[in-house]
């Protein structure tokens, strides 16, 4: 379904029928986006019954939604088109500002499954987990996700993962809902070894 731009007609219009057509224009894309999401979350059910502890399109736009970045509408959008659209995604690569639109989404992307991964934990006092990125537009972006243990403790690499951000496109909901929970087993598994730990044995060594 194509939505035709109303701007040029509306402004013929009075400006009451200009704020209608204009709210039906924003209801609309608000629906679509929403059946979109719905129907993604139906197709990934199963995915439960291979060992998938969630629906991650699910759990990453209500991440987006909760931290205030975007409505439920936009944030289904936006999942459903960086993550299912075209490959190499064009919204990465064919921006003027590439740099920081790819660091965004690969945020968006990690941040949520290590905010996850704190949670199925006890995390100490003050202890919090962090992703980094450094981004390349030619070539593999890496994020490394870092845990900060209590103060003047040594921090602990918990994942290094090497992608390239525009490849980062999925077949379909249970392609992405496998990819999102390795990941994520990575990170409690990795978590949970770094809180049992003594401090002065740091699961990996510091990159200087």
């Amino acid at each position: 379904m194509h939505l035709i731009d109303c701007g040029p007609f509306a402004a013929i219009l009075p400006k009451s029928s200009q704020f209608a057509v204009q709210k039906e224009a924003r209801q609309t894309r608000r629906t679509l986006a929403l059946k979109g999401l719905r129907i993604m979350a139906k197709k990934a059910l199963y995915a439960k019954k291979a060992g998938i502890t969630r629906n991650w399109i699910a759990y990453l736009c209500e991440a987006l939604v909760t931290s205030g970045v975007m409505p439920t509408w936009e944030a289904a959008t936006y999942l459903t088109e960086n993550l299912f659209g075209e490959s190499p995604n064009p919204r990465l690569m064919g921006t003027s500002n590439a740099y920081e639109v790819t660091s965004q989404f690969l945020h968006r992307l990690y941040q949520p499954l290590a905010e996850a991964a704190s949670r199925e934990v006890s995390l100490p006092h003050s202890a919090m987990v962090h992703v980094f990125v450094d981004i390349s537009l030619t070539g593999k972006s890496a994020v490394l996700v870092v845990y900060f243990p209590e103060a003047g403790q040594p921090h602990q690499l918990l994942m290094l993962d090497a992608a390239k951000a525009w490849d980062l496109v999925f077949q379909d909901s249970d392609t992405f809902n496998r990819w999102a929970e390795e990941r994520f087993g990575l990170l409690k598994s990795a978590l949970t070894a770094a809180i049992g730990k003594p401090a002065r044995q740091p699961l990996l060594a510091e990159v200087s």
